[in-house]
């Protein structure tokens, strides 16, 4: 995608590793519709410990909340097409949190 360099949007969605839709997980629900809209990439970053609306610590430290690590999926492509996909995301998503930024790619190669 020889286009994607200069100014473009970064799209920060905030789930939990047990979040699911129609018992898929949800982080491989929300990459498999990026792909099939044809984003430039995803990446899903599992965090070491978190806390959301909820205020509930969830940690890899504490053998009963292990399983409810904090994923962030991290999306950079044109603001339109983010936009367009966010409707559908606010369906698939429960919860969680979705922010936007700008972000200027210098270099995006296979």
């Amino acid at each position: 995608m020889p286009g994607l360099a200069g100014e473009k949007t970064l799209m920060r969605i905030f789930i939990s590793e047990v979040d699911r839709h129609r018992g898929q997980p949800l982080h491989a629900v929300l990459l498999e519709l990026l792909l099939k809209h044809g984003f430039a990439g995803a990446t899903v970053l599992k965090g070491v410990a978190g806390f959301g609306a909820n205020a509930i610590v969830h940690t890899d430290q504490l053998l009963r909340l292990s399983t409810e690590l904090p994923l962030v999926i991290e999306v950079v492509d044109e603001e339109e097409k983010i936009q367009q996909i966010i409707p559908q995301f606010d369906e698939l998503m429960q919860g969680g949190m979705i922010t936007l930024e700008r972000a200027r790619v210098i270099r995006y190669r296979a």
